[in-house]
């Protein structure tokens, strides 16, 4: 029997994508354009143009978008495996856009929006409540059984559902770490958010596991890729969808509350009493004793009698 490695030489082929080698060189051309170009005069001087997490952050997003984009995930999540088409998603929506916005220094994303109508058609659907809406309106959309038969057969389909998602996804993730102070929200906010964000995948994640029949037809398919059959197939797509995006998401709430809430909790309860250096006006927590108090009377005058 052959290892999965070598199956998958056999079984799917190299496959050129230059139309995402073409997408990422433009992204990186024009991130050092306007880090170079337009980055000097937006900022005042002395500044700097970009942090070293912006630039790491902006290396990870490119890395992640080749990846989740080409060969082989692209073509294993379209033609083979549903499980690898969510893996894909979740890397679209969870992973992508959360770094494409740590990769935006605030400048550069106002430079993006302006003052005008962009700016503010932005805010808005940056609201809490709207861009939740909106973000798990499109994955149920690119989750029905029509849309997702046909965009495997339909390439501008398949892009077009792809970047509504990716689109979306940078309007949720806004609200949490977008570049821009006004269209976030504080951290007891996002952890809500984010918590909230974990539960509607429940219901298409469910569909998947507990179907006894093949939900997407594009799937059923007698090639099977390393002989994984379709209903474990699509059952192992509805765990990543909510365990592992499930746990994703409860990941950053933690950590937010650790960074946030949680780091003084040790040092208010810590049983050692802090040393503090005495100032000049403390206190004198010296006991006080009885030559104290006679030496205080014999430095205090008489009262004189009317």
């Amino acid at each position: 029997m052959p290892s999965p490695v070598t199956q998958l030489a056999v079984d799917l082929p190299y496959t050129w994508h230059p139309e995402v080698w073409v997408l990422v060189a433009f992204l990186i051309g024009a991130y050092v354009y306007m880090v170079r170009v337009i980055g000097p005069k937006a900022v005042p001087e002395g500044e700097p143009v970009v942090s070293r997490g912006n630039i790491i952050s902006f290396v990870l997003a490119m890395l992640m978008l080749e990846a989740a984009a080409d060969w082989p995930v692209h073509d294993i999540g379209e033609d083979y495996l549903y499980s690898v088409h969510m893996i894909q998603h979740m890397a679209l929506t969870y992973f992508l856009p959360p770094l494409a916005l740590m990769a935006t220094p605030t400048w550069l994303g106002r430079v993006l929006l302006g003052t005008g109508t962009t700016y503010k058609v932005v805010k808005w659907f940056t609201h809490p409540i709207v861009a939740a809406v909106v973000f798990n309106a499109s994955i149920m959309i690119i989750h029905i059984p029509l849309l997702v038969n046909d965009s495997v057969v339909n390439g501008p389909l398949h892009y077009a559902l792809h970047v509504m998602v990716v689109m979306t996804a940078l309007l949720m993730w806004s609200v949490v770490c977008g570049p821009i102070p006004e269209f976030r929200i504080g951290p007891g906010g996002a952890m809500v958010y984010l918590f909230a964000q974990s539960i509607i995948p429940t219901v298409p994640a469910a569909w998947l596991v507990f179907a006894e029949s093949a939900v997407y037809q594009a799937y059923d398919k007698s090639e099977r890729l390393w002989g994984i059959d379709v209903i474990t197939d699509q059952q192992f797509a509805g765990a990543v969808m909510k365990v592992a995006g499930g746990l994703y998401l409860w990941g950053i709430v933690i950590y937010i509350f650790a960074t946030k809430f949680a780091v003084n909790r040790e040092s208010d309860y810590d049983y050692r009493r802090p040393r503090v250096e005495p100032d000049d006006d403390a206190v004198d927590d010296q006991p006080l004793t009885t030559a104290d108090i006679e030496r205080a009377f014999a430095e205090t005058a008489p009262p004189t009698e009317p």
